[in-house]
């Protein structure tokens, strides 16, 4: 896939006030793509969330992949609270509808009334949520391994993946976040002295780790656990989905997209062979490929 221009992080940085019941935040976001409608999508914004492990970003997730996105849409990739360069506030309730609350108050701050969602991992069960309670704001949704949805069938939980970030949680050293940023891929030379010393000084860096223990936190509280269990509501995405998984995938298996697909009405499978957590790395040309040419399916209708 020919990308006709490549992106300067700084030059495509932004950030704005998003306010819900909880108060009020400042969310880091990288805006790029064309300032005129392109006719591709229902000329809809695409918002991409990132994952959730340590160091994680929406730059360090989707950065790369932007110029793909970004020469037919207009693509906001958005720092969700406690990650990247978003404020870090302690995390009320669970973290799925937390974050999916203060990306619809970015949206109103931005005028935005209705995107497209792809949303990685943590980031697609954030996506999930908003699409459930704000159906009217999404146009077609995509989710890489999405947290939340995936229900293990055969795999043991915690993953293998899951384990590897609890240990980091437990113990913050390089050595325990190269382990788990190994068990992100397949191609085991993407796991660079680079990427790791990057992730790391994120991952370390005033409020990180205290906001990823909030987060981890509202996934076993008593209290919040079960508003994370969005297989149990996966019928009411009455979106386009497109379900997208690495075939070796240790973070999220591949059989945990079972029940989602079978679930959601309008939903649809592509496995990328070889290929871990980060499909949109490890298979870049392909992911962009699948991605954008569901995107431009969508035609406008009367929301939903």
């Amino acid at each position: 896939m020919s990308v006709g221009f490549s992106v300067d992080k700084e030059s495509v940085r932004r950030s704005a006030k998003a306010s819900t019941d909880h108060g009020s935040l400042t969310l880091n976001y990288y805006e790029a793509g064309p300032e005129e409608p392109t006719g591709v999508g229902g000329d809809l914004p695409l918002v991409m969330l990132h994952g959730g492990g340590p160091g994680a970003s929406s730059w360090s997730n989707f950065g790369p992949a932007l110029p793909r996105f970004a020469s037919t849409f207009r693509t906001l990739l958005v720092d969700q609270p406690g990650f990247g360069g978003s404020d870090k506030p302690p995390v009320v309730g669970n973290y799925f509808r937390f974050s999916a609350d203060y990306v619809v108050a970015l949206l109103d701050e931005l005028g935005i009334d209705r995107v497209h969602l792809l949303g990685n991992s943590l980031g697609g069960g954030t996506a999930s949520r908003l699409a459930i309670e704000h159906p009217d704001r999404v146009g077609r949704l995509i989710l890489m391994g999405p947290g939340g949805l995936s229900l293990n069938l055969f795999h043991a939980d915690p993953t293998e993946g899951v384990k590897r970030l609890m240990d980091f949680n437990l113990e913050p050293t390089r050595e325990s976040l190269r382990a788990f940023i190994s068990t992100m891929v397949v191609n085991q030379d993407l796991v660079t002295d680079e990427l790791v010393e990057e992730r790391f000084a994120d991952a370390t860096a005033p409020g990180a780790r205290e906001a990823m223990i909030s987060m981890g936190m509202s996934f076993y509280d008593p209290a919040s656990a079960e508003d994370g269990m969005l297989w149990r509501e996966a019928h009411k995405i009455r979106k386009h989905t497109l379900l997208t998984w690495g075939r070796e995938d240790r973070v999220n298996p591949l059989d945990g997209a079972m029940v989602a697909l079978k679930a959601i009405p309008r939903a649809s499978l592509h496995v990328f062979p070889n290929c871990g957590h980060w499909a949109q790395i490890e298979a870049a040309d392909e992911f962009a490929e699948v991605a954008t040419s569901f995107l431009a399916r969508h035609v406008e209708r009367t929301p939903q």
